[in-house]
């Protein structure tokens, strides 16, 4: 059985998610035909390194992402640092011809993002960016419906990705709120709801219209939580888009939407029927039929509840379809697909082309909020 050996750089929380992930391919799918060892985690600093790999069961520890991603015994780089610091990584594993697996956004910016597309001339075969919601039973269904004619015509969608936790005023700063890093709502939580949306309907993004707002310009420090530092990314971004096909509809992503936790919904409505999903419920997802009769006493038109679970196809096959879905098994089954590509020598989906053109919608939808002038967006030409 071929094994590969897997190099995560970063250990902090999305590291843990991809470490769990790669430890429990082999109890999900059943005879998948690899098996996966984690033999080198990466950090800034040895000691953290050494405990990173001491915890999760990692064979070597690096402070040096150049080191871990040119040792010959490490197969597959898994990219899990600030977004920033990914385009030097995906250069470097570009270099040395090992497939990259990359959490998203791609690169801290767009302008990195473009060095890559012209540094390397196939990024589609390069790796697979980490875009997890694709990865559900449910969405997966409602990108099939959707393809296959179910809604008829898109004519309008509703997309939001709603969390809490910049509300309050004495929360510390961290790398997420600040633009060095490639971070701010629009980035971190847009990039999701885009790809989602645009994955689903089969289009691209046309045209945007986009206001953001922070709640709190100056907030406890990261470093030192006695000074308040500048917050200069968003805290909310809501966007009027237009797509390819002329649906028109809204994208609003929040961390100042109190109560919410992570509140990832969806609706989608075509001239013959109408879709939405939330996160908190990923179990279901509900179709409108607008063929059902309305008659009498209503019919038996309204919206039904479709169980999905864990209704994926083999080879997974743990712990079985009747059984209740969380947040981590879209992780594993996007992570999945990502190394089954790799062994099966298929094409990675999403891939980091698909990385390269989100960066350029945020980018687009970015020049919006800053103009207060709704933004034609162009399409990827490669």
């Amino acid at each position: 059985m071929k094994t590969y050996n897997i190099g995560i750089i970063g250990a902090g929380f999305m590291g843990h998610v991809h470490a769990y992930c790669w430890s429990a391919i082999p109890f999900f799918y059943k005879d998948a035909g690899f098996r996966c060892v984690l033999k080198g985690v990466c950090t800034s600093r040895q000691v953290s390194a050494d405990a990173a790999r001491d915890e999760l069961g990692f064979t070597k520890a690096y402070d040096d992402d150049d080191a871990l991603i040119a040792d010959p015994q490490i197969d597959l780089v898994d990219i899990a640092t600030p977004n920033s610091l990914h385009q030097p990584e995906i250069l470097a594993a570009y270099r040395v011809g090992k497939p990259v697996y990359c959490d998203k956004p791609l690169t801290g910016n767009v302008e990195q993002a473009l060095e890559l597309e012209k540094a390397i001339p196939e990024p589609s075969r390069l790796g697979q960016m980490t875009l997890q919601y694709r990865f559900y039973p449910a969405t997966q269904r409602a990108q099939q419906m959707i393809s296959s004619g179910d809604l008829g015509d898109v004519i309008s969608f509703r997309f939001e990705y709603l969390h809490s936790g910049n509300v309050a005023e004495g929360k510390r700063m961290n790398w997420k709120d600040l633009r060095s890093y490639g971070a701010g709502v629009l980035y971190d939580l847009g990039s999701h709801a885009i790809d989602l949306l645009t994955w689903m309907t089969g289009t691209t993004l046309q045209e945007v219209f986009a206001h953001q707002k922070t709640l709190h310009s100056w907030r406890p420090s990261a470093a030192d939580p006695t000074k308040l530092a500048l917050q200069d990314t968003d805290d909310m971004t809501v966007i009027v888009a237009t797509l390819s096909n002329g649906a028109l509809g809204t994208i609003e992503v929040s961390k100042i939407a109190t109560g919410a936790q992570d509140e990832l919904r969806f609706e989608v409505h075509g001239t013959r029927g109408a879709l939405r999903f939330n996160l908190m419920q990923p179990n279901y997802l509900d179709y409108f039929d607008a063929t059902d009769p309305e008659m009498p006493l209503g019919g038996k038109s309204g919206f039904k509840c479709i169980h999905c679970l864990q209704r994926y196809d083999a080879p997974a096959g743990f712990p079985g379809p009747k059984f209740s879905i969380g947040w981590l098994r879209g992780h594993l089954h996007c992570l999945y697909s990502f190394v089954h590509a790799v062994h099966t020598g298929m094409a990675f989906e999403p891939s980091i082309a698909r990385g390269i053109e989100l960066e350029k919608w945020l980018a687009k939808v970015a020049e919006s909020a800053a103009s207060s002038q709704p933004v034609t967006v162009q399409p990827l030409t490669k």
